[in-house]
Parts: C-alpha cells; sequence; structure tokens
C-alpha cells in the first residue's frame, strides 16, 4: 500500500498556500511527485518540502514548476504574492526551519548526464548554494545549457558563471526607498543604466540586479493607487520584458519565458496596445530562438495586428516573421518579408522609444543571420562582416554574438581557418560577458568544424572554448 501524503495546512501562510496549490495542480494532471520532479529538472525531496512549505522555493524553481503542471503562470503569480505577503526578507522564504542537510536524488545507474548535473550533491537547505544557475557544458560532445548547483560551479573554477544574487533590501534601504522623489523615475533610470552595463558586461551580473529592484518596484506598484500605480505596473512590465531578455541570453529558457509572460499579461493590464505589441514581438523571437518557429510565426501575426499601422513596431514585427520562415526553411516567404520590413522602414513614422534603432543596417544584419539559417552562408557571412564593422565598441556583447553568427557563416563556405580565428574571437567576449547567445552560436560552430579537427586554428578554437563550459565528471 503507497504511502499517503501529508496533509497540508494552507492557511497556516502564503508558502503553505503556495504548496497546497502546488499539490493540486500536480494532482489535478495526474502526476506524482517523481513525474513532475523529472518534467521540472528538480529534485524529488525538494518537492516534497516546497508543498510543505518546509524550504525555500527559489523563483526558478516556481516557474519550472508551474510549466510542468500547466499551471498557465498561476503557480508564478502565486509564487510573488507569497514573497510579498511573507515576513521574510529572504528572496525565497520558508516557512517553517530546515537546518539539517540533506543530499539531493542520489545518482542511480543510468541517470542521465542532465540529472546528475542538477542533483548531483548534497547542500545546506536555505544556503546561497542551494540556488542553481543555467550554465553551458560539454555533454556528449555537444554545448547544451543545464541548471546547475551554484556550488558545483564555483568549484569547477568557472566562477563568471555563477553571478550571485544580491542580499535582499536592508531596513536603511527600506527607508530611502520610501523617502525617493519620483519613483517612477527613479526606476526608469536604474533600467537604462542596466540595459547599458548589459552590453558591457553580461546579463549573469546585472540579471540578479534587475531582478532585486523588480522585486521592490512591485511592493511599490502594489501600495500606490490612481495614475501612480498605472505608470509603475507600465513600468514594472518593461522590467519583466528586459529580464526575459537577460534570462534568454545567459541561455535560462524557462526563466525566460515566466518574465516575458508576465510582461505580456501586465501590458493588456495597463491597456498600452504598443506595449502589448512590443511583447509579442519579443514573444515570437523567444519562441523562434528556442526551436518553436511556427509558434514565432503566430506570435509574429499577432504583434502585427496590434501594432499601429505605419509604426515601427509594425517593422518589429515583420522582420521576426521573416527569420521564422527562414528557421522553417521558407527563403521565398523569409525575402519577401524583409522586403515588406524595408518598404515599411521607409514610410514609419518616429515612434521615440519603440524602435528607434531600427535602420537599413540593422535589417541587412538581421537578414544575414536568416540567410545563414537557409544556407546561403556566402552572403551571410558579408551581410555579418558589415555589421561588425560598423558596431561601435561600447556594444561589446553584440560584437561577440555577430563574431559567433559570422564564423559560422564562413565556416559554411568552406573557410575553416578564418572561421577558427574569429570563433576564437568571440569565445573571449562570451568568457567576459557571460551571454548564452554567443556560447550557442559557438556551439553550432564546433559541430560545423569537428569534422576539419585538423585544419589551422580549429584546435585553438575548441580549446578555447572547452576553457569557459562546464565538463561534467
Amino acid at each position: 500500500m503507497g504511502q499517503q501524503p501529508s496533509e497540508l495546512t494552507p492557511d497556516a501562510g502564503p508558502w503553505h498556500r503556495w504548496g497546497y496549490e502546488l499539490r493540486q495542480f500536480r494532482e489535478a494532471r495526474g502526476l506524482s511527485q517523481l513525474a513532475l520532479a523529472r518534467e521540472a529538472l528538480i529534485d524529488r525531496s525538494h518537492l516534497g518540502r516546497f508543498e510543505r512549505a518546509e524550504r525555500p522555493v527559489p523563483r526558478h524553481a516556481a516557474v519550472a514548476l508551474d510549466q510542468g503542471v500547466d499551471a498557465a503562470g498561476a503557480l508564478v503569480r502565486l509564487w510573488d504574492w507569497a514573497e510579498g505577503e511573507s515576513p521574510q526578507t529572504t528572496s525565497a522564504p520558508v516557512s517553517r526551519a530546515v537546518t539539517r542537510a540533506h543530499g539531493a536524488n542520489a545518482q542511480s545507474h543510468g541517470a542521465s548526464i542532465r540529472e546528475t548535473l542538477a542533483f548531483g550533491a548534497p547542500w545546506q537547505a536555505g544556503s546561497v548554494d542551494d540556488e542553481t544557475v543555467v550554465v553551458p557544458a560539454r555533454i556528449h560532445g555537444r554545448i547544451l545549457f543545464v541548471p546547475v548547483p551554484r556550488r558545483v560551479v564555483l568549484a569547477s573554477g568557472l566562477a563568471g558563471l555563477a553571478a550571485t544574487a544580491l542580499p535582499a533590501s536592508t531596513a536603511a534601504a527600506a527607508t530611502e526607498f520610501a523617502e525617493m522623489g519620483s519613483p517612477v523615475e527613479h526606476f526608469a533610470r536604474l533600467r537604462r543604466m542596466m540595459i547599458q552595463t548589459d552590453n558591457l558586461i553580461g546579463p549573469r551580473h546585472v540579471l540578479p540586479a534587475l531582478e532585486q529592484h523588480l522585486v521592490a518596484l512591485a511592493a511599490r506598484r502594489r501600495a500606490a493607487r490612481g495614475a501612480d500605480a498605472a505608470d509603475l505596473l507600465a513600468l514594472e512590465t518593461r522590467y519583466e520584458e528586459l529580464a526575459g531578455w537577460f534570462a534568454q541570453d545567459i541561455g535560462d529558457e524557462r526563466a525566460a519565458y515566466g518574465h516575458t509572460a508576465k510582461a505580456l499579461d501586465a501590458s493588456h493590464i495597463t491597456g498600452d496596445t504598443d506595449l502589448t505589441a512590443y511583447i509579442l514581438a519579443r514573444k515570437a523571437q523567444l519562441a523562434v530562438d528556442t526551436g518553436q518557429p511556427a509558434d514565432g510565426l503566430g506570435f509574429a501575426a499577432a504583434a502585427r495586428r496590434t501594432a499601429r499601422p505605419g509604426s515601427r513596431l509594425e517593422v518589429i514585427a515583420v522582420l521576426h516573421e521573416a527569420h521564422a520562415h527562414a528557421i522553417l526553411g521558407e527563403g521565398t516567404e523569409a525575402h519577401r518579408a524583409y522586403e515588406t520590413a524595408l518598404a515599411l522602414l521607409g514610410r514609419a513614422d518616429a515612434d521615440g522609444v519603440w524602435g528607434s534603432w531600427l535602420d537599413e543596417a540593422y535589417i541587412s544584419t538581421a537578414r544575414a543571420r536568416s540567410l545563414a539559417a537557409l544556407g546561403e552562408y556566402e552572403s551571410a557571412a558579408v551581410g555579418f562582416d558589415s555589421a561588425i564593422a560598423e558596431l561601435p565598441a561600447m556594444y561589446r556583447r553584440d560584437r561577440g554574438v555577430y563574431l559567433a553568427r559570422a564564423a559560422r557563416a564562413h565556416a559554411g563556405t568552406g573557410n575553416v581557418t578564418l572561421a577558427a580565428r574569429i570563433g576564437t574571437q568571440a569565445v573571449w567576449i562570451a568568457a567576459e560577458t557571460g551571454s548564452g547567445r554567443i556560447v550557442s552560436q559557438l556551439g553550432r560552430l564546433d559541430q560545423a568544424l569537428a569534422p576539419a579537427a585538423r585544419e589551422e586554428g580549429v584546435a585553438e578554437f575548441r580549446a578555447a572554448l572547452d576553457g569557459i563550459v562546464l565538463h561534467p565528471a
């Protein structure tokens, strides 16, 4: 006879309520704890403690579990509520102290490397080491992004991949926050600063700060009323969208989807159709970049329907539509869409906030990426080389992305030596910024160059790449 589940006490506190709702969703889907743990890549013993409110629930775990039970964001929203309601000061409160150390699932014979990476060692409950970070790792010869306990990454010597979250706000900081003159301008200024900083040092260092400010912004918005609440919600929506972009750039797809979904929900509440159109376009981009081009087409079409005719938002939507067609191998449709984007740009109004960076050079670079996806490597290489030559030096992370894509295009033309040399330059920028987009492109380059391992520069490139990714024992 199977063990009876422990009785839950949802009224005992916000995290008890969260655990109760998690179990309700899980049982409604007919999932055992083990099945859900495997689906969400979370230790089964941790899952049980989450349900009983016996250990902290990291936000990334809430996002993974929400997706695992098809809760459509309900568990993530409840997590945010619980965090706001909890008297604890940590970002992942715990309702009953759990002070004993306990191990993750033992590594059984035949366990996947992905599972081993995620749960291969014990750690102290509630400590910083308890958190996981998504990092690139070489598995069976390929570069994949996997969740790994932070302390495992630190022990590997790759400290740059384990950026530590900032501490919770102190009482002094809370007082300073309460005396803030204009919270909207304050948070808007912080957001602009983080966008600029991201391109120099990368999202692994900026995202923890952004998420901390996002918590403070949400708390301020909940306490506000009227026009102030509306302005703060619009800004919170932009924060969520930016957090989704940063999460995507470090390779954490689940967090990227979670933040972007919250941004879309909030944009509908604001009633700002421009904001909704922009986030729909971001969802199109995210879908295409994570291997769902058909979904990307749907989101791009929705973004174009929502965008004001003649706006730059319409151009952005068409660009994502074009690349989705390219990924699907629909070259004619992709080229037609790019021509449409150029025509729309020629008569688009000046939106100010939206798409101010759009110009013919940007569209040419986007087209080069699609040309590479279509196998038109010669034209793609020309496009990327031109984009790299014109890119300002301050766009360090973007330069790394362009270099990695250019290297892949040159490899496609058969110029292996040049591809390896350019790829090695991109490796150093990936090491500086921690950009998963760069590493992902370099992983594709690595596969393309594998048959030419003895060609000049290839061994050096592959050794450099191996130096910035995790290698499971």
